[in-house]
Parts: structure tokens; sequence; C-alpha cells
């Protein structure tokens, strides 16, 4: 849907006639594939993935032999010793399965070191694409290949602070109040003086 939203937003622009800004895109999946950078990244997650999946597959397999060990001795067992082991194979399995989830959940491990291993390699793409943006004079460039869209565009085009000033909003005075809290917040504490500061007796001694 927003890739089909920025198409027509294109194709839009590039049909009217005053339009005089330079429009670009680029395929940063394939750009991608063919970095050594992000080929050693994929070889690096794809060893923490099979690691981990090892690790999970493990206590699975743990879960299992239990499992097997305790229906071939079910019958020898009292009711306190089934019980027992129910409970020791319930544990694991819900240990198992909240290791699955810290590792391959949304917010996951693995989500994390994707985006750490990726990072150096985004920002040495995304460094080439302003580049080439500022060389080629370009005031948009577009990523056909993701539903990110946006790759670069030219601060000259930022319009937020017209639309803040129809919304009533004093943009020079939100931007003036968060710059005056930042400064605040920089400063370093004042430290009130001690009761026996020198500075404090001789004060008192004259009003005496």
């Amino acid at each position: 849907m927003k890739k089909f939203f920025i198409l027509l937003v294109l194709s839009i622009l590039c049909g009217s006639a005053s339009w005089a800004q330079k429009i670009g895109y680029t395929d940063m999946e394939f750009i991608t594939s063919k970095m050594p950078e992000y080929q050693l990244a994929q070889t690096e997650m794809k060893k923490f993935s099979d690691k981990w999946a090892k690790e999970i597959q493990d206590k699975f397999s743990e879960i299992d032999r239990m499992q097997r060990a305790y229906m071939a001795e079910e019958i020898l067992l009292t009711e306190d010793l089934k019980r027992k082991r129910q409970s020791e194979i319930k544990e694991k399995e819900l240990e198992a399965g909240e290791y699955n989830s810290k590792i391959f959940g949304m917010e996951g491990l693995l989500f994390q070191k994707k985006k750490e291993l990726m990072k150096p390699v985004l920002e040495k793409v995304q460094r080439a694409v302003t580049k080439v943006c500022s060389q080629r004079r370009l005031d948009f460039m577009f990523d056909k290949s993701s539903d990110v869209g946006m790759l670069y565009t030219n601060p000259k085009h930022d319009y937020s602070d017209y639309v803040m000033e129809e919304l009533g909003i004093n943009p020079k005075a939100t931007k003036a109040a968060a710059e005056e809290k930042v400064g605040k917040a920089e400063q370093p504490p004042v430290q009130a003086p001690t009761q026996n500061s020198p500075k404090q007796k001789s004060t008192n001694s004259k009003l005496k």
C-alpha cells in the first residue's frame, strides 16, 4: 500500500509541467547484496542463528527424553512422584518456550544482533546515497525494494514550520523552548554554600 502511494505521488509530480525538483530511486536490496560487508554480516547472523537454534533444539530434546522416561516408569511411580515428574517436565517446557521467545521473538536477541551487525553497512550506504544525491543534485531518493520509501530529502523542501503555523503553533517559540530546555539540562547543578563557609562567617560578623 505504501509503495503504491509513493508511486502514485511520483507519477503525479513527474507528470506536472511545473515540476522542478529532481527525483531518483534505487534498489537497496540489490545494492546491499553486492556489498562484501553485507555478506560478512549475513554470515555472522547465520552463525548466531544456528547456535541459538541448536541450544533451543537441545532443550526440547531434553524435554522429549524426560517425557519418554516418565511414560516408561509411570506405572512404577507413586502419585507424589508422578506429580513431581510432571511438574519438572512442565517447568522445562516453559523454560524452553521463554528462551525461544527471548531469542527469536519480535524484539529478541536475533533481531538485536541483526541491527548491530547491519548498522555499519546501512550507515555506509546512507553516506553513499547522500553523496550521490548531492553530486547529482537530487531532491528526493526512493528505495523501490522496501516499504521505507524515502532515503534522502533535501532540507529545503521541509515544510514542517508552515504546517505548524497552520495549526496555530509558533515554530520559532517551540524551537527556542526546546533549545532552552536542552541548555538547562546541560548546566551543572549549583551547590549552596555550607554553613561553615568563610564567606558566611564574615557576613555574620559584620551584621553583629
